[in-house]
């Protein structure tokens, strides 16, 4: 049962290839041989959580293409990409081209570049991006085709290739079941509702126990949801990030806990992240465009979450602030947020505030790529189908780039790891102080900096310039992004640099350091 609804220009209809499930345990031999396979007989897998490899065709000794496999019961949609290769030879030299893409548009054009670990070398890193390209093929009806060269430098490693840093469905559910464990007072985990394939569906409630139970006021609530699209991973880490900052010791978490109920529901998809879909769900729905009327037995965790939601804004102790939904973008650099255009002014002018706030304090944030629409083509998701619900709530989209991010203080671009994917969930979270602060709902404690103020300065000096500017200038021009210029956690950020740089100083990681030698070449000619 596919959605046939449109998403995207540059989405490609053509499904010439037959392609229908991941290849298991798949041995490319040479035309015409017989027998098993021999020592550099490459034999490829993706039947596993999250994996995805439809197909490989034998080109040459030396090359490979390889097709994905569309998501189930929806071929329109062929991004992500997961899968290992094994019985390689030490040194052997090969061409990779994935070459069915759905999308034309792409990072790759940016210098985005697929992720690689291996059995003795398990973290994840970039195939440096001098080995790597993207281009018009003619051997494939002029698509777009992503090829790489790679060396295999180890015998008997198992070597993985994804599109970008894989987070499974059991590493979410490990992760919260390490959380419970710890027996907080402040967290408390539900079973929400189960999919179509009887996954958990988990409802998270971060507070402080002293808060829920007041009468005395209503409780300002947050819901942040998380991976509606199953192949976006880097918004799980986003989420991750804002769950480690609010359970931790942390003095802001502490704050916001006594005055701040947040639900975070951080996985809205299972069944797709667990099959190694891009966009669907089990039954090939496009999840993001479902949320005016999901069906309980189609989209059973749009209709839970929506029910709860709904059920939150009718209940006289809640009064529902936020909904952010979590996302990752295939064409865009930097975190940054969509929002709504309403008719009412003041809420208008108002929802530019929270996301001026956070680019203060995410050097990775993007008031530019920052922008509000009525666009007719949202009209399901998330962010649009709930700010015409939630009269008095603020919905956003955060989106954060696969591939990187550019400072402002220095113009240089950083490739995201999973860690700077975290950072940003951090700072995501700590904003909520700013803006309570701002609001008169959280009187003057730290502010998100930590930075003590100077003795005799006004407490809220700096957070008054702040919703000034935020009520007064416009989003969409490049100068905008001038007016977070004092960012915070410099620091961290040169250690997220460093880390970034793995692959390419990392000496243990020789498989990155691949001689020019090796050319990408097609019946004679370079690519």
């Amino acid at each position: 049962m596919a959605d046939k609804r449109a998403d995207s220009g540059s989405d490609s209809d053509s499904t010439e290839e037959p392609v229908v499930g991941n290849v298991n345990k798949f041995a490319v031999v040479p035309p015409n041989y017989s027998g098993k396979p021999k020592k550099g007989h490459l034999i490829f897998d993706a039947c596993f959580e999250s994996g995805n490899l439809g197909r490989v065709d034998y080109i040459t000794e030396t090359e490979y293409d390889l097709f994905i496999r569309p998501d189930t019961c929806n071929p329109r949609f062929r991004v992500w990409f997961n899968f290992t290769v094994e019985n390689v030879k030490a040194d052997q030299r090969v061409i990779f081209n994935i070459v069915n893409f759905s999308k034309t548009k792409s990072l790759y054009r940016d210098g985005m570049t697929p992720m690689i670990k291996s059995t003795s070398r398990p973290k994840w890193v970039r195939i440096p991006g001098k080995y790597v390209y993207y281009y018009r093929c003619p051997d494939h009806r002029k698509n777009y085709v992503m090829s790489f060269a790679f060396i295999f430098d180890r015998e008997d490693e198992v070597y993985q290739f994804a599109y970008c840093y894989p987070y499974s469905y059991t590493r979410l559910q490990n992760y919260l079941d390490n959380l419970e464990k710890r027996n907080y007072d402040f967290f408390t985990r539900e079973l929400l509702c189960l999919t179509v394939q009887q996954r958990r569906l988990d409802l998270l409630t971060i507070a402080s126990p002293d808060l829920q139970a007041s009468d005395n006021e209503k409780l300002k609530t947050v819901l942040i949801t998380a991976r509606v699209h199953p192949g976006e991973t880097p918004s799980s880490f986003v989420c991750q990030g804002v769950i480690d900052f609010l359970v931790s010791s942390h003095p802001i978490a502490k704050i916001l806990r006594e005055h701040l109920v947040f639900k975070i529901v951080p996985m809205l998809n299972p069944d797709g992240v667990y099959l190694g879909n891009y966009r669907c769900s089990l039954m090939g729905f496009d999840l993001n465009r479902h949320w005016q009327e999901p069906s309980p037995w189609a989209h059973p965790t749009l209709y839970a979450t929506k029910n709860l939601l709904m059920e939150l804004d009718r209940n006289q102790q809640h009064d529902m602030d936020f909904y952010i939904d979590l996302h990752a973008h295939s064409t865009l650099m930097n975190g940054f947020m969509y929002g709504n255009i309403y008719d009412d002014m003041d809420r208008y002018e108002k929802q530019s505030v929270f996301p001026r706030l956070l680019c203060g304090n995410a050097e990775d944030f993007s008031l530019t790529n920052t922008n509000f629409n009525r666009d007719a083509v949202k009209a399901g998701t998330g962010r649009r189908t709930l700010g015409s619900c939630l009269d008095e709530s603020h919905c956003y989209t955060l989106e954060v780039s696969f591939f990187s991010y550019q400072t402002n203080t220095t113009g240089q671009s950083m490739p995201y790891t999973e860690e700077g994917y975290m950072k940003l969930g951090r700072n995501l979270a700590r904003t909520f102080l700013d803006y309570y602060k701002l609001m008169g709902y959280i009187s003057a404690k730290p502010s998100s900096s930590i930075v003590p103020k100077p003795s005799g300065q006004p407490p809220n000096r700096r957070d008054r310039g702040a919703i000034d500017r935020a009520l007064s200038e416009p989003f969409g021009r490049s100068q905008g992004d001038s007016n977070c210029n004092n960012r915070l956690d410099r620091r961290d950020e040169r250690n997220g640099r460093k880390s970034s740089d793995f692959a390419s100083n990392n000496p243990s990681n020789s498989y990155s350091d691949m001689p020019s030698s090796l050319r990408l070449q097609r019946d004679g000619r370079r690519l």
